[in-house]
């Protein structure tokens, strides 16, 4: 399974941006796909995932300012992230796997898109 993110930037405080990561391969195998960051200095994190089924999960940091979403005819998840601060500066990755949210869960990562707020 290949991974291609795309759409980070340069934002101001208050603004939107929409990621993308769009999936290639084996993606039968594949239940969950989301989207971590980690900023400088701190751990990976879950921001949002979504399974096969729709469910989706969130961080309570930005819970009501981030959508995530899929389109399952062009393999793609997105994630709307909207009311942007400047703590959600970091790089953002899109995962796959099976297993669970966490970072030993997820079986496969895409390179890494930066996401910067500016206050």
């Amino acid at each position: 399974v290949q991974l291609q993110a795309s759409g980070g930037g340069l934002v101001q405080a208050g603004g939107s941006l929409r990621l993308s990561c769009a999936a290639s391969g084996s993606i039968f195998s594949i239940s969950r796909m989301g989207w971590y960051r980690q900023a400088p200095g701190k751990q990976r994190e879950l921001v949002a995932g979504i399974t096969s089924g729709g469910s989706t999960n969130y961080a309570d940091s930005v819970k009501g300012r981030f959508t995530i979403s899929r389109d399952n005819a062009k393999n793609t998840v997105y994630l709307q992230m909207n009311s942007l601060k400047p703590e959600d500066t970091a790089v953002y990755y899109c995962a796959a796997g099976v297993r669970s949210w966490s970072l030993q869960g997820m079986d496969y990562w895409g390179k890494g898109t930066q996401v910067t707020v500016s206050s």
